[in-house]
């Protein structure tokens, strides 16, 4: 085989690879998301097999490029983030939803939960002009399989001075 016919297919052969994976990339709409410190963790893939396909009754579940991570939305209603740090003490309101406390951060636009009495523990952010708080119900199956740590929401009463 001469040289004249090789670099022509070896053209052609490397503008196929080209134009393949710009299709495969193009079709993908993955979440760009980054691992939580803890995202390793077994418990993760214990309550990430758990996800609903669904929140909110509308949001689908989308890819993502990290590990225990999941949104709902185009764009994103809810994130979750399996393997965040373990809050122990906080001052932020703590609710009880079915049998998972969850501490609540208000940041304007969104709200952060995070499991409290839970190791590993799981951040949910939801966009507060797309989705409501029954997102954390959607998602209490999976966050119920999580170790408990001992830690627990207290009602104010419970508190000493």
């Amino acid at each position: 085989m001469d040289t004249a016919r090789r670099i022509p297919r070896t053209a052609a052969g490397l503008a196929v690879v080209v134009v393949l994976v710009g299709v495969l990339t193009g079709c993908t709409n993955a979440v760009m998301m980054q691992a939580a410190p803890s995202a390793n963790a077994a418990a993760c893939a214990a309550a990430q097999v758990r996800l609903p396909e669904t929140v909110d009754t509308k949001y689908a579940l989308r890819n993502t490029t990290a590990q225990s991570t999941a949104a709902w939305g185009d764009p994103s209603a809810a994130l979750w983030h399996c393997g965040v740090a373990v809050p122990t003490v906080s001052d932020l309101p703590c609710v009880t939803l079915g049998s998972v406390d969850w501490i609540r951060d208000d940041r304007g636009g969104q709200v952060v939960y995070t499991t409290f009495g839970r190791d590993p523990a799981v951040q949910v952010v939801i966009d507060t002009t797309k989705a409501t708080p029954s997102v954390l119900q959607d998602l209490a199956n999976a966050a119920d399989t999580l170790p408990k740590d001992g830690h627990r929401c207290l009602d104010p009463s419970q508190v000493q001075n």
